[in-house]
């Protein structure tokens, strides 16, 4: 490996080499004795400038910068599932066998085990025509089958095809012949431009949702499959706390976890309880389908950039094959943090409190790879990108929160009043939205309940009356309010704690399905209804209060297993009987 190049300057990450290069924009470079992995952001015909993904400390002028003559990439292939990686694809417990807790500078293994013998099926035959995204070979992988994908930009007729057996990820398979009869040697593993999206045969509608089990999601602020949400929110909010929930019991195939810039122990606690959970879908680790992505905040600042595009290009892998992935991002204030470090010591003109003009397109650059697709291959597949935003302050006005919300359709707004009254998740019902509803409405109508969007939306009305009667009862108290009123307050209290508030450590509450949500929402809305009959003929909202059946409510979550919901029969038949007695005594008296 030879270079023509040396550093001229070193300012954190940034590494500039004077003068004319062979270097070419975006490629992946080497620099220094230590051969710590960089990439060209810049070139001009005085200087080319690096960001180096690795720590820059004892880097000095003269050092050599080798070029590699290729992007940025990723190895894709068996190997990725129940594996850690850092932001540029190091497999860090490999890292941490040879050389310990600390990572070492320079130290790049191989990201996937090339000496692992996978069991193989060869799935074509010597004279196939293929095209790019066809699959010619599968091997089991943990909880799915790993489908092995001719490069998309390849074609040709197959020449050669191994036997079924076992092979590493290095060995050549089939043997294709392009139109120009120059020959390819497939193995079970590819190389992909992190910074390039793969191509796709078409875009799908986004009219199937994304199951999370949790209430106040799949109800009121529902996300579709392959689209995009934003969870903002301040410090202690349970940003974190949420996406661990999604990714636990989201209904994606495939979790891709990226901790962008989170401290340390966030991490540990991701690894340990992931690695302890069980997916209810296989029976089997959670890990099994997990890929976990961390670029903690002691490491290199320039990593974190990377981490996001090495993350949202594994999940295109998978997607690719046929599965629907879910990729949390966390946090991506902190990536834009990064952006703004790197922009600063690259002396650009900056805008919004510091950070560069083009945040805005980055940030789009990264959602608008989500989506419901049809690949290359003829299947359906999905990548759903949630991202987490860390406004200082809780300020949702900042520029990160704010051109977030520009670029993706749901919004789960987390609030700091409702996090430290222990109401989990914490999301605002008032500042938050979903622009999924209009897509999603026949699905939940057809698949969950023909009423279910019509009782959604009764419960948003009652909490938004709510909201406004609160105003009210702040300034001159409750007891002015005539009894409907009143009603709404107490049915609105059922909803927020009953039905909204979610408990993550009580097996029957952690994950709720869409039946058991549209039948808690039945049970409430028939009480209120119920109890507006009443309060119409007069009868005092205390004396309906009395006969505890809004506490009663509120414990349901608890008391109906998620395997027995015909006892929400016997809820309805205790709420009959009760009121029935209550109107006779009043009618009586």
């Amino acid at each position: 490996m030879n270079s023509e190049n040396t550093i001229y300057s070193v300012n954190g990450p940034v590494v500039t080499v004077k003068g004319q290069t062979n270097l070419e924009m975006m490629e992946m470079v080497y620099v220094g004795n230590k051969k710590l992995i960089g990439e060209v952001i810049k070139i001009d015909s005085e200087a080319t400038v690096i960001q180096v993904y690795e720590e820059t400390s004892g880097l000095k002028p003269g050092e050599p910068v080798y070029s590699s003559g290729s992007p940025m990439s990723v190895t894709l292939g068996p190997g990725i599932l129940h594996n850690i990686f850092d932001g540029i694809e190091n497999p860090l417990s490999d890292i941490a066998n040879a050389a310990g807790a600390f990572i070492p500078r320079g130290m790049h293994p191989s990201s996937l085990d090339e000496d692992k013998l996978w069991d193989v099926t060869i799935k074509v035959k010597k004279g196939d025509k293929l095209n790019g995204g066809d699959v010619y070979a599968v091997t089991p992988e943990y909880a799915i089958e790993h489908r092995i994908m001719v490069p998309p930009y390849l074609s040709g007729e197959v020449t050669d095809v191994k036997p079924d057996g076992q092979y590493r990820i290095n060995d050549t398979v089939i043997t294709l012949t392009d139109s120009n009869g120059k020959t390819h040697d497939l193995t079970l593993c590819c190389k992909w431009p992190i910074r390039i999206p793969r191509p796709i045969k078409d875009r799908k509608p986004l009219t199937k949702p994304l199951v999370t089990g949790q209430r106040v999601i799949d109800t009121l602020f529902p996300l579709a499959k392959g689209g995009a949400a934003a969870i903002p929110g301040g410090f202690g909010t349970g940003k974190t706390m949420t996406q661990h929930q999604l990714a636990k019991w989201c209904d994606a195939d495939i979790i891709i976890y990226i901790g962008c810039g989170e401290r340390g122990n966030e991490m540990t606690q991701v690894l340990d309880e992931f690695s302890d959970l069980i997916d209810p879908k296989s029976g089997k680790p959670l890990t099994d389908r997990t890929v976990l992505i961390a670029n903690t905040s002691n490491m290199p600042v320039a990593a974190r950039e990377a981490s996001i595009y090495t993350g949202i290009t594994i999940a295109e892998y998978f997607r690719d094959m046929g599965y629907h992935t879910a990729m949390m991002a966390d946090s991506t204030s902190r990536w834009a943090e990064a952006l703004r470090e790197i922009s600063g010591r690259l002396e650009e003109m900056p805008a919004d409190e510091g950070f560069p003009a083009y945040l805005p397109s980055r940030l789009s650059e990264f959602y608008e790879r989500a989506g419901y697709v049809e690949t290359l291959g003829g299947n359906e597949g999905s990548v759903t990108v949630i991202g987490a935003v860390s406004p200082q302050g809780a300020d949702f006005s900042e520029p990160v929160t704010q051109n977030t919300k520009r670029f993706t359709r749901c919004f789960w707004a987390l609030d700091k009043s409702l996090a430290y009254a222990r109401h989990y998740p914490a999301i605002n019902w008032n500042d938050s939205y979903s622009e999924y509803l209009g897509e999603l409405s026949d699905w939940y109508n057809e698949n969950v309940g023909s009423d279910f969007m019509a009782c959604r939306g009764e419960i948003s009305s009652l909490l938004a009356q709510e909201t406004s009667l609160m105003e009210i009862v702040k300034l001159i108290g409750s007891d002015v309010l005539p009894d409907d009123q009143k009603l709404i307050i107490e049915i609105a209290r059922v909803i927020r704690v009953g039905f909204l508030q979610q408990n993550a450590f009580h097996k029957d509450d952690t994950f709720v399905t869409p039946e058991k949500q549209l039948k808690m929402m039945q049970i409430i809305l028939y009480l209120y209804h119920r109890c507006k009959e009443l309060v119409s003929k007069q009868i005092p909202i205390s004396k309906i209060l009395e006969l505890k059946l809004f506490d009663k409510l509120i414990q349901m979550k608890y008391d109906i297993p998620n395997d027995k919901l015909e006892m929400f029969d016997d809820y309805r038949d205790l709420i009959d009987s009760a009121l029935s007695n209550l109107s006779s005594q009043e009618e009586s008296v």
